[in-house]
């Protein structure tokens, strides 16, 4: 059924400084499309089948733009290390468990579920190089009804001998093979994934942009998180001014195939110039960039460049999935940046914060993250009313307090696409 009204608190951006709510309105779902939202129901819709949420919160789901699915059971550890220390001590270990396919099946099945159950609709996924594993994660992905681009992780050099790809020749055929099986998904889509420039050799870059260019396919990686990895990126590739351009010179920043770089924390003025000129997406996550100190991105000036710009839980150097935690965090790091780094720079809201968690990261997607009309109906509903309070508080208030207590276990329901993922209380 995706034909459906709720009634609530609904709750939604149309621009970066344009949050809209309406209190106890309607939000009209119509296969699968958003029809509106109307403070009163038009006769029209009279028929549809109804959901009462009165006085719950109803916003869009939340799009997590950068996030790495087989580090979920390590989060929270090793957060008194720097990125490089990190990957090696940590990450690198982790992810050479994914060659036991029942080792990822019990991983992912925590991981699956708990993605489910946040307030996450859709999300940008990091696997490893292990096709079978990562294949495995996109399947139980496409029977929750989440939303997911999902990436076979590539990397040749500079990292254990246990975790490299034999040859970029193996790498390209094991990949292909992989993006010729996950065409076919409805909600599950590929994604080409190089790690970052530092574990990729030029002879991989090559090959994964042959592939790119033969199914079309977007790509994700990291950019200018750590003044050390922006160092050796100079070192290995000497023939560019920029991190930026080490992805540029293989197609795969942005321009005709779209583009996810997680982090920026230190672009510089051309690198900035050049996401903009080619629309690349800036993943930005602010729990990561603190755990690992690697420093706080300028995020204001991105969104006032026009630079299109989401938010990433960044598991497992971010600790937890809820983008109301990564919300929170962006503003609270712009604030610390602002009054120790760069005065010019006003700190960000909740209003630039929930465009970001919704419709800016969304966009990635199509018409995602927000309820105006024609855009992909997904929804989150939750029930606030167990955190205990004196006083009144208006829908946009309920919001604010929802971001910093990062409440996701209050969701009661949530729709993708205007498909029901489930409800925990019957209100239909």
């Amino acid at each position: 059924m995706r034909r459906f009204v709720i009634k609530g608190n609904i709750c939604y951006s149309k621009s970066i400084n344009e949050l809209c709510i309406t209190e106890n309105g309607y939000v009209v779902c119509e296969d699968g499309i958003c029809a509106g939202v109307y403070k009163e129901l038009p006769e029209c819709y009279g028929i549809f089948p109804f959901y009462d949420y009165t006085n719950h919160i109803i916003i869009p789901g939340f799009t997590d733009l950068h996030v790495h699915a087989p580090q979920y059971p390590f989060r929270g550890l090793g957060m008194d290390l720097e990125l490089i220390g990190w990957l090696n001590t940590h990450t690198f270990a982790e992810e050479a468990k994914y060659s036991d396919i029942e080792y990822a099946r019990k991983s992912y099945d925590i991981f699956v579920e708990d993605l489910v159950n946040s307030a996450t609709t859709r999300a940008c996924i990091f696997g490893t190089i292990h096709t079978q594993a990562t294949t495995l994660l996109m399947e139980k992905l496409e029977s929750s009804g989440i939303k997911a681009y999902v990436g076979k992780v590539n990397m040749d050099r500079n990292s254990p001998l246990y975790l490299q790809e034999k040859s970029a020749g193996q790498a390209f055929e094991d990949t292909e093979k992989w993006i010729t099986r996950s065409l076919n998904y409805e909600n599950v889509k590929p994604i080409l994934t190089p790690r970052f420039i530092p574990t990729c050799s030029d002879g991989l870059m090559e090959k994964l942009s042959i592939l790119q260019k033969k199914y079309h396919l977007p790509v994700q990686s990291h950019l200018s998180e750590n003044t050390g990895e922006i160092k050796w990126v100079k070192e290995l590739c000497p023939d560019t001014s920029f991190y930026g351009e080490a992805y540029s010179k293989y197609g795969m920043f942005g321009n005709e195939y779209p583009a996810i770089m997680a982090h920026c924390v230190h672009s510089g003025g051309d690198e900035t110039s050049l996401m903009k000129k080619q629309n690349v997406f800036i993943a930005h996550c602010p729990e990561s960039n603190t755990n690992l100190s690697s420093g706080i991105a300028p995020v204001r000036a991105y969104l006032e460049l026009g630079i299109k710009t989401g938010l990433g839980s960044d598991i497992a150097a971010g600790s937890s999935l809820s983008i109301f935690k990564a919300m929170a965090m962006a503003i609270q790091c712009s604030k610390l940046r602002w009054r120790l780094q760069d005065q010019s720079l006003a700190p960000l809201g909740i209003s630039e914060a929930f465009y970001m968690a919704t419709k800016g990261g969304g966009e990635f997607f199509g018409k995602a993250g927000s309820f105006e009309e024609g855009y992909e109906f997904d929804a989150v509903i939750i029930d606030d009313s167990t955190i205990k309070h004196p006083q009144k508080l208006n829908a946009r208030e309920r919001l604010e307090r929802l971001v910093y207590l990062a409440e996701d276990k209050n969701i009661v329901a949530k729709f993708v696409n205007g498909k029901k993922l489930f409800e925990k209380t019957a209100h239909s």
